[in-house]
């Protein structure tokens, strides 16, 4: 399925008047003063938003915010200090193209916001989002698949369409810290010990399938005793560069991974996801430069003919033979810090963005509506 994109003309038409952007959020003033006060005190800000056509601007309300300013809200290495930080974060607000509430359906999309900048992203046409509806209400994911609820949906205005979440979005992060935070902490550690970390956090439109902690420690017994280069063999098989597949975009097909060894997707009926054996068990973890989709198995370049097992309801055996636990832990962890909350990644479902500590520190609301105006660069 394609997202529906409505036209502009079409976007404004259910609009009683056309009204610009500044008279649309006035008009919703109870829900977006933060936000309205945050744009007049960065008026280049404003007026870049005001010139932008044919856009969807997911507008945080006041708690949301509100979190940001006082630190309650954990976004990840971003604080409200940095001018930069603030500017980006709302370019990953704003979606390329007009789309009314009912575009979305339950099936996943995943439409370019206008974050381009790259420091924070990697991804051909600016990062995304997920967007798609839940229990009948539309909802955002965004990093770590922390997730924002639509509470005022169409609010039409001359460029496009806004509505009005409950969370502020988060940045996706590199691959690297991702992994910490999503308590891949093996995958972490692999990569460390392969030494591939700055190089995979530097690649551009990346697929990545990430073997959870247990697939590591079921084959614990052969990890122990292998070279980095031995390591950096097998997540090379995990790999695929230059394709952000998206779960929307998997099919049935075979897919080469960066050693250039062919991964098998299969696609069941009920929408269920595998990797040659190995099922995905958590879609679309949003990164910097692309995608992780977690799965219950380390693949094997030297072994691509296992079969999937769909009616199996524990992990495959594992794919190297003689493979086994041991009592040793979760490997390659002992260097890998232990994440200081726990993220809505870890589960298929996603969360809401609780109210943990923010590793910046708190800051007044002054810091954020005042001093040097933010440029969004369109």
């Amino acid at each position: 399925m394609h997202l529906k994109q409505f036209s502009l003309s079409l976007a404004l038409a259910s609009a009683v008047t056309a009204q610009s952007l500044t008279d649309a959020l006035n008009s919703q003033n109870s829900s977006l003063s933060v936000l309205n006060s945050l744009l007049a005190a960065n008026p280049d800000i404003l007026n870049a938003l005001n010139n932008a056509q044919n856009v969807t601007l997911l507008a945080p309300n006041n708690d949301a915010l509100n979190g940001v300013i006082n630190g309650s809200v954990n976004t990840y290495g971003g604080s409200v200090k940095d001018s930069s930080w603030v500017a980006n974060l709302l370019n990953y607000h704003v979606i390329k193209g007009a789309y009314q509430s009912s575009a979305f359906s339950d099936k996943p999309v995943f439409p370019h916001t206008l974050l381009n900048n790259q420091t924070y992203t990697n991804v051909t046409d600016g990062q995304v989002v997920q967007v798609q509806k839940k229990d009948g209400k539309v909802v955002a994911y965004s990093g770590l698949k922390y997730y924002s609820t639509v509470k005022t949906a169409d609010v039409n205005y001359t460029g496009g369409v806004i509505h009005i979440i409950d969370r502020v979005l988060i940045i996706p992060q590199n691959d690297t810290a991702t992994m910490t935070n999503s308590n891949l902490t093996a995958l972490s550690g692999a990569v460390k010990a392969a030494n591939l970390g700055p190089q995979l956090d530097g690649m551009k439109d990346v697929t990545i399938f990430a073997p959870d902690n247990d697939a590591f420690v079921s084959i614990s017994s052969l990890l122990a005793n292998m070279s980095s280069q031995d390591v950096g063999k097998i997540l090379g098989y995990h790999i695929v560069p230059g394709t952000v597949a998206y779960s929307s975009n998997l099919k049935n097909e075979t897919i080469k991974a960066s050693d250039g060894t062919d991964l098998k997707i299969t696609v069941e009926n009920d929408g269920a996801v595998f990797v040659n054996a190995a099922r995905v068990t958590v879609p679309d973890i949003l990164v910097g430069n692309g995608v992780v989709h977690v799965m219950n198995q380390v693949l094997n370049p030297d072994n691509t003919s296992q079969a999937p097992d769909p009616s199996a309801t524990n992990a495959p055996p594992p794919a190297y033979n003689g493979g086994s636990s041991t009592s040793g832990g979760v490997p390659f962890t002992s260097d890998v810090p232990t994440p200081t909350d726990t993220s809505p990644a870890a589960t298929s479902e996603g969360s809401n963005l609780n109210a943990a500590p923010m590793r910046t520190g708190a800051v007044g609301a002054a810091a954020l509506f005042g001093g040097a105006a933010l440029l969004i660069n369109w």
